[in-house]
């Protein structure tokens, strides 16, 4: 199996970071067929896949690229490399590719399909990558990003109040925390990778399974699920609710069904801080919420009353806060 030995110092020294260019890839595994659309992934699925491809249809080298750089159980080395510090964009991830010989990333593809061998693969590969972005994943970004700052917020609320075994276990499927400085990866046959000093990424992205990269010999990167909030312009609550209680308020009970933050309510939902406090404090008021303190947070969850209006309410039509 795929373990990779992590001392107490790269845990200590780890941190959650978003990466435009793992979503672009995850978004592109769907246009292509091989993985399901999860909910908010793509917006309008159909319609994406079918501009996808009469786009790819007329690049025979962008068609290439895909066939071998994405494989079911297998990415290109230079798709996986986890973003430096000074690559907080797409932008700034893509030119990094760009930059790159063409040999190398030639070197890096699966196969040997001539068509490959352009002096410009860096450039033709790029484009592929900025049409993906720009047409299925950019006018959606904000919504993604809050969605992955929610899923940091609720995995190291996690990670203060259960440990380690506890955040890592469920963040992608095969992965688990075996103890004594290993950490299972996948159940693929690879020799042990050694951590030591090195620096550890979390990122999230919106596709099902998600895959580990690196940068020999100190950066390394575990792309996972995200499992916040994904559905577009979603509110998660009935019509009924929301005429009963208000909008604003019915989303904000509704997505209660585990204890979060008000942080987190925040990243999720778009609203406004003080929106989502005065908001909470009426729910409360009411006793349809309580809230109690977990580390430096204070998580608001439904009370028995709350259960029982959301489910009272539940007919299937979404608000719109």
């Amino acid at each position: 199996m795929g373990i990779w030995l992590i001392d107490a110092d790269v845990l200590a020294g780890s941190r959650f970071r978003v990466s435009a260019l793992a979503e672009t890839i995850a978004a592109i595994r769907v246009l292509t067929g091989e993985r399901p659309n999860r909910p908010g992934q793509l917006i309008r699925p159909a319609q994406s896949r079918a501009a996808f491809q009469a786009r790819m249809a007329a690049d025979p080298v962008g068609r290439a690229f895909v066939r071998d750089a994405l494989l079911p159980t297998w990415l290109a080395d230079f798709l996986c490399a986890p973003p430096l510090d000074d690559e907080p964009t797409f932008d700034d991830e893509l030119r990094r590719i760009r930059a790159t010989p063409a040999a190398a990333l030639r070197a890096d593809l699966d196969g040997d399909d001539p068509v490959l061998d352009v002096p410009d693969l860096p450039e033709r590969i790029a484009a592929v990558l900025d049409w993906v972005w720009t047409e299925t994943i950019e006018p959606d970004w904000q919504r993604r990003a809050r969605a992955f700052e929610a899923d940091a917020i609720a995995r190291t609320r996690r990670l203060s109040t259960s440990g380690w075994a506890s955040a890592l276990d469920d963040m992608r499927p095969g992965m688990r925390w075996l103890g004594e400085g290993r950490l299972r990866i996948n159940a693929y046959d690879y020799p042990p990778r050694d951590l030591h000093q090195g620096q550890l990424l979390f990122i999230p992205v919106t596709g099902a399974r998600g895959w580990v990269g690196w940068r020999r010999p100190h950066r390394y990167s575990i792309v996972y699920p995200c499992a916040g909030l994904l559905a577009e312009g979603r509110s998660t609550t009935s019509g009924a609710l929301a005429r009963l209680i208000g909008p604003a308020r019915a989303t904000l009970l509704s997505l209660l069904d585990d204890p979060m933050s008000t942080t987190q309510l925040v990243a999720v939902t778009g609203f406004a801080l003080g929106s989502v406090g005065g908001h909470l404090k009426v729910l409360l008021d009411a006793q349809l919420v309580r809230r109690r303190r977990a580390g430096r947070s204070v998580l608001y969850y439904r009370t028995a009353d709350g259960d029982r209006l959301v489910r009272a309410t539940a007919d299937g039509v979404s608000g719109s806060p």
